[in-house]
């Protein structure tokens, strides 16, 4: 069970091309987000798209198969784990985002 506590599996499209970040100690970065789609229906019947955003990121080798493989528009379902962080702007405002740490990555579509 403990492995169900902090899980995220979600399929979505790449919004733009994954960004790749090399760090000094050779580790390689790869942030993009993915767009997942829900339908309903309102009260007057119409069916409506709910669209989220999702803020991903991949170390090391999980990153090199995004840089290689990954661009705009692609379809890929994404398993990791909900993170928390925030940092400070120039002007001293506290900002807080929330990103998934991909643990696994599957190609999906073309």
């Amino acid at each position: 069970m403990n492995a169900l506590r902090n899980s995220v599996h979600l399929i979505g499209n790449l919004g733009q091309d994954p960004e790749i970040v090399n760090l000094e100690n050779g580790n390689k970065l790869a942030k993009f987000s993915i767009a997942t789609t829900d339908s309903y229906k309102n009260a007057q019947g119409e069916k409506v798209d709910d669209t989220q955003w999702h803020n991903i990121v991949a170390w090391g080798k999980t990153a090199e198969i995004v840089e290689n493989y990954l661009v705009k528009g692609k379809q890929v379902a994404i398993e990791g784990k909900l993170t928390h962080r925030s940092y400070e702007t120039k002007e001293g405002e506290k900002r807080y985002f929330t990103e998934i740490k991909c643990n696994e990555l599957l190609m999906l579509g073309k």
